[in-house]
């Protein structure tokens, strides 16, 4: 039996982290830094996938004496409303700019997931639809208070306080919370990194 390769997550997402142990994968974290700026007319399909893919290699190459047993995961996750990128929240202004925006309408989460082996590398995309509500002013104030959004790409977390504006999701809902399992299972099973493993 091949024996497992051993997973390095190239991401200082907490969201991630908990993800991958929520499906009994082990993995070792990675402290990696790529410049996050979309290029000129850049689609978010190829700016997620450019930074997935640079975050995983910038990660395989700071692996000291690394073997094809040794995988690393890097991913990027945008949101995208009338064709333009949903970031992070730079202020309260930007962040209210943002949830206002958003307020009503359906945007998209959009993560591409990215592992290499030093050998190869593959990529793969995940959308999903996600309809807010109708958001009031006070709410978004009280919301920017809580401090959850400051650092969430669209300025939500789904997964926390935030669940109260979504009022339906079409696609992964582990995709808008930063990794979709759906799509990184089958590349942990290509790159023999076992899940639903009995992890502390």
């Amino acid at each position: 039996m091949k024996a497992a390769a051993q997973l390095y997550l190239a991401s200082g997402s907490p969201r991630r982290a908990e993800l991958l142990r929520q499906i009994g994968v082990a993995y070792l974290p990675l402290s990696i830094a790529v410049p996050e700026q979309p290029g000129a007319d850049e689609y978010p399909e190829h700016y997620v996938t450019r930074l997935a893919r640079s975050k995983a290699q910038a990660g395989w190459r700071s692996l000291p004496g690394a073997t094809h047993k040794q995988v690393v995961l890097g991913a990027d996750t945008v949101g995208v409303l009338d064709g333009e990128l949903l970031g992070k929240p730079h202020n309260k202004a930007h962040a209210a700019q943002l949830l206002r925006a958003m307020s009503g309408r359906c945007h998209t989460v959009i993560t591409a997931v990215a592992l290499t082996d030093g050998a190869r590398i593959d990529v793969a995309l995940a959308r999903t639809q996600v309809q807010f509500r109708e958001l009031g002013n006070s709410e978004i104030e009280a919301y920017w208070h809580t401090g959850e959004p400051a650092d969430k790409a669209g300025g939500y977390g789904i997964q926390g306080l935030g669940a109260i504006f979504v009022r339906e999701i079409h696609g992964s809902y582990s995709n808008v919370v930063g990794l979709p399992l759906e799509t990184t299972a089958p590349l942990l099973s290509k790159y023999n990194v076992p899940f639903w493993l009995d992890v502390e």
